[in-house]
């Protein structure tokens, strides 16, 4: 018997503007059933996209869609529901506001299940429309702990299938355990905890007499777990059979990539393998997830006035190169995706080349570096400039070749934006001129750098206010005439895992380029003087900026001294 809701569902897809797939649509529904899984259906086969599908269905029950990776997803509201119910009833706590429960599910027109769950949850409970795989995710992610990691990583280890010495585990010995469910699913396992904690690389090292796993959280290593030698080495092949690295080559370092679903989104890691004393190390480095990472705008980057209006009117220029410098993992690309956003409008013709492309960024071109078939950096921005661009984003300058195409590319009325690695804005012109770049074609080209830094956030559940010694004052602020200042800390709590931090934000230091610092670069100065030259026209140096955050109470003065040098204190 037809389900109304359903035809309500189909009626409103069919009714459309420009909605050609109907007799597709009358395939699908009789191939799979009116049911939720033809919206799955709908999205894998590209006739909706997922929003327009999943609302529309929504639409249908009488209930809101909420995407559970697009949605704050509390530790309280995930603790009303047990794994075991959340996983048989595909239901999954999202948050609690005014003594309610809103709960994703699968089926949120189901009244029995709602009033089952609101008894188990004792509270009210508020159903919203989530898609079947999405939950799923979402459960394996949002209750994977420690204790449960530790307690599968023990339950493998008392098993027989590692009894032998590391010697005997080879070939296809070691790719048969490596395939092993058990070792697979704690893999998985590790990766799901590494996402719900917010963790940007996962380490996976041996030790002389243990194994130990590592997380990067808000940029400081945090010791996750340890476990047995004997299970290393397997687990290690694992991570290099999805990488389609060589498992029985352990003598030298490999690098390689591998992503996974999560949900109707995919997850991207690359992964780095060196030997050691002990054995292999493996990093993964978790990147964008794709779809999820939703799009960050100038304004909520909470930039310095002081940096953000200047930075504002760089990037409108018609051409010149625009540098941002940082470490590896400062929030570079994000601040160009930033940039990106601010001038993409259907009048400009905007192309990036990126290793990865992180987030999909509408109405404009995107392409990504390609080792396996030599498809470089060069390569695509050589042919870029025969694609009529207007703003051309390369993800980083790591050779002459492209150094000198984009600098071409900003003296014949392009708008380059571009990363490098250096340490401060002026040593990023210093650096072009190292790799090979003649003076005379950095000096007109480059219009501005932004140097900046991300550093751990006071947690907000658990902030507290202090009053620093004057020694500590004077060190800082000995020009600034500061007496009772008070500065802020995270005592620690259950939110942040009691680190007293919880989020990141960035600090910035902005050089303009003028024509006394054209002159010094045409003559080859250093970056001291380049620096000394900025400061005539405002500049300040990434300490300063740092300082301002402290003071505003959005980070402490022990990360500002842990992510800055001390010879640019003011």
């Amino acid at each position: 018997m037809p389900n109304p809701r359903s035809n309500q569902f189909f009626d409103s897809i069919k009714a459309r503007p420009n909605f050609d797939y109907s007799s597709e649509l009358d395939t699908l529904v009789h191939r799979h059933g009116d049911g939720v899984e033809i919206v799955q259906v709908l999205i894998d086969e590209r006739i909706l996209t997922k929003d327009d599908a999943c609302k529309l269905w929504a639409d249908s029950l009488g209930v809101a869609y909420v995407d559970p990776f697009g949605s704050l997803i509390t530790d309280e509201a995930v603790e009303r529901i047990p794994i075991e119910i959340a996983k048989k009833t595909k239901a999954i706590g999202l948050y609690v506001i005014n003594g309610v429960l809103t709960v994703a599910m699968t089926e949120p027109a189901d009244t029995d299940l709602i009033k089952r769950l609101s008894q188990i949850a004792q509270m009210p409970v508020s159903p919203v429309f989530a898609l079947p795989r999405e939950i799923e995710d979402a459960i394996a992610i949002h209750y994977s702990t420690e204790k449960n990691l530790e307690d599968s990583l023990s339950e493998l280890e008392s098993s027989n299938l590692f009894d032998q010495p590391d010697s005997a585990a080879a070939g296809e010995k070691l790719a048969t355990l490596a395939e092993n469910t058990s070792l697979t699913g704690i893999l998985d396992e590790i990766i799901y905890y590494g996402l719900r904690e917010r963790a940007t690389d996962l380490h996976i090292e041996a030790q002389e007499t243990f194994c130990r796993i590592r997380f990067r959280i808000d940029g400081n290593l945090r010791e996750i777990l340890t476990y047995s030698r004997k299970l290393h080495r397997a687990l290690i092949s694992r991570i290099k059979i999805l990488c389609g690295l060589n498992i029985s080559e352990s003598r030298f370092p490999q690098d390689g990539r591998f992503s996974m679903p999560i949900g109707t989104q995919t997850a991207n890691f690359r992964v780095s393998t060196i030997p050691s004393a002990y054995g292999e190390k493996a990093v993964i480095r978790i990147l964008a997830m794709t779809g999820k990472k939703t799009m960050m705008t100038l304004d909520k980057m909470q930039i310095s006035q002081t940096i953000m209006q200047p930075f504002k009117r760089l990037i409108q220029n018609p051409n010149g190169i625009i540098f941002v410098t940082g470490p590896t993992g400062s929030g570079k690309t994000t601040t160009l995706y930033a940039a990106l956003h601010e001038i993409n409008t259907p009048g400009v013709n905007i192309s990036t080349i990126e290793d990865p492309i992180e987030i999909q960024l509408p109405g404009v071109t995107q392409s990504q570096v390609n080792s396996h078939i030599d498809l470089k950096f060069s390569t695509i921005l050589r042919a870029l400039m025969r694609q009529d661009p207007d703003a051309i984003l390369v993800g980083e300058i790591r050779d002459l070749e492209t150094a000198k195409i984009a600098t071409e590319a900003a003296l014949t009325g392009h708008i380059v934006f571009a990363t490098l690695h250096t340490n401060t804005a002026a040593q990023a012109i210093v650096r072009l001129i190292e790799i090979g770049v003649e003076p005379y074609m950095v000096a007109p080209s480059v219009i501005g750098v932004l140097a900046q830094r991300l550093v751990a956030r006071i947690c907000e559940n658990c902030k507290e206010a202090y009053y620093p010694t004057q020694e500590t004052l004077r060190k800082y602020f000995k020009d600034e005439g500061l007496t009772e200042v008070p500065f802020y800390r995270g005592r620690g709590c259950t939110a942040c895992r009691n680190t007293g931090y919880k989020g990141r934000v960035a600090f910035h230091e902005l050089v303009l380029i003028t024509e006394e610092i054209r002159s010094l670069i045409s003559e080859g100065k250093s970056a001291a003087e380049i620096t000394k030259a900025a400061a005539k026209v405002g500049f300040k140096p990434l300490r300063y900026d740092g300082l301002k955050k402290v003071l505003l109470g959005m980070t402490t003065i022990e990360e500002i001294e842990n992510n800055t040098s001390f010879e640019w204190a003011t």
